[in-house]
């Protein structure tokens, strides 16, 4: 399975899909990271030998040609399956069209509760005691896709929003590397 992944932060969610399956004996391929910014995702990739390429949106007079961009760039790679791993841009309707059914991404709470930017923030203010990480299938709407893989993670009575996330990130990254190797077959 020949994956893109895009990225736009530090990478961990990559790290964890290079370690736990490109280099290893699942059947799958990273053939290029992209990112909307220079970031140390990029820099992950290029340490770990895997081609790279950036669209910042910036580069674009709105936020459609951005979007076009991108899609032409994921295009030229012939992937499977486009990942979002911590990859904080929002798509348009005709790029997800562009890739029906195959592109994945993380999301920190267990959807369909807490869609959006601030789930992690949005499950302790409303009180929880279980939430968690998906994996799911982007739609047009966000985060509003089939559900491929999810994992619980409790709520403890001391955490903060920092805390919480840190440990559905952890869960998240061990979530994505199964979920793929899943869909790889």
């Amino acid at each position: 399975m020949r994956l893109v992944v895009l990225v736009s932060g530090s990478g961990t969610n990559l790290q964890a899909v290079i370690d736990g399956l490109h280099l290893g004996d699942a059947p799958v391929e990273i053939v290029a990271v992209g990112a909307d910014r220079p970031c140390e995702g990029l820099r992950r990739a290029e340490a770990a030998g895997i081609g790279t390429f950036l669209v910042a949106p910036s580069e674009h007079p709105d936020r459609e040609r951005w979007n076009r961009a991108l899609e032409r760039e994921i295009v030229s790679h012939r992937p499977d399956r486009v990942v979002f791993a911590g990859f904080m841009r929002i798509v348009d309707a005709p790029f997800v069209a562009a890739f029906p059914g195959r592109i994945v991404n993380t999301h920190p709470s267990l959807l369909p509760s807490f869609p959006g930017a601030h789930a992690v923030r949005d499950a302790l203010a409303y009180g929880v005691r279980i939430t968690g990480a998906t994996v799911h299938e982007v739609v047009a709407d966000v985060d509003a896709g089939p559900i491929l893989a999810q994992v619980a993670v409790p709520v403890l009575p001391d955490d903060t929003e920092d805390t919480l996330h840190e440990r559905i990130k952890t869960a998240e990254r061990s979530l994505l590397v199964e979920a793929l190797a899943e869909l790889a077959g």
